[in-house]
Parts: C-alpha cells; structure tokens; sequence
C-alpha cells in the first residue's frame, strides 16, 4: 500500500556555499525524487528558507529531516502536511502579442484565470499567474492551444498557518 502523501519541508541556513547540493544529496542518496525546491530570505535577516516540495510517507520525511539536520548546517528544518501551510505557485507565459488584438476569447481567459499581463511590445505579452499547481497546470493546457513562446515556472512556495516553533529561535539570532 502507497501512503505516500505530499509534504512541504522547510529549512533555515544561513547562507553557505554547497548548501543546496548537500540537501539535494541527501535525497539522491535514498532515491528520492523532490518536486520542487525554493531558496529565499526568510523574515530574520542572514537567515535563508528553503522550501521543498516532496511526496513521501511520514516515516521517509521524519528520516529525512533528521538526516538533514545531522549532515547539513541547518538551523532547524521541518515537514509540514498541506493542511497545515498556505502554498502557492507562480509562472509566466511569454506569447505573441497578435493575440490580445481582437481576440476575446483570450481576454476571457486571462480575465477568467485571474491572471495578468505585466508586459506588452509588439512582439509578445507576458502574462503572470499565482495559484495552485492545479491551476497553474490548466491555465498552461488552455494557453499551449494558442502557442506558448516560452514558460517559466517557480515552485511552490508556502507560508505555515501557525506560528513555526523554530520563530523564537530564529529571533534569537537577529
């Protein structure tokens, strides 16, 4: 039985040379595929959050953290269930400008998705859309039936519900 389920992992570092490839091993090492990975500041200054995005069973992830926090220079990380984060995704589609003339279907759809345009030449518009991996996907699959120019994508992002135990500590360091 599969009881892998998706789990969002957040690690604080301050900032050092090979930190990701030193996480990434860790995964490799076990044959374990990460989704998707993002590198910030966090809300303490010289302290970096990465984000992963990893689908799992508990039991994996607790051994993962663990392995983390023993082999890599981490503050502290932590796993967290959807249930417990706010994620979203963020990406831009690069395509012809010859679509937003006269084209209403287009505008329905921009319109539709809540997404929008940040930048317009004669040749191509850039559209920006936020939202769930769900969404992100749709939008791509409606937009791919007009010609995509070019796409780009962040991974999920996400931000706990509840205060993290690690704040205090986190503070401590300012």
């Amino acid at each position: 039985m599969d009881n892998k389920q998706t789990y969002t992992i957040s690690i604080y570092t301050e900032n050092n040379i090979g930190l990701l490839n030193r996480i990434s091993a860790i995964f490799q090492r076990r044959h374990l595929n990460v989704e998707s990975v993002n590198v910030s500041k966090s809300e303490i200054k010289s302290v970096s959050r990465f984000t992963l995005l990893v689908k799992l069973t508990e039991d994996e992830v607790k051994k993962i953290i663990g392995q983390i926090e023993k082999q890599v220079e981490v503050i502290k990380a932590f796993y967290h269930t959807d249930d417990e984060t706010i994620y979203q995704e963020s990406c831009l589609f690069k395509l012809s400008a010859d679509l937003l003339t006269g084209n209403d279907e287009i505008q329905k759809i921009i319109n539709g998705s809540k997404s929008r345009v940040i930048n317009i030449n004669k040749d191509f518009f850039v559209l920006e859309k936020s939202g769930s991996k769900e969404e992100v996907e749709e939008l791509y699959h409606i937009l791919d039936q007009h010609g995509i120019m070019q796409f780009i994508r962040s991974g999920r992002i996400a931000i706990t519900k509840k205060e993290m135990p690690v704040s205090e500590m986190l503070k401590a360091l300012e």
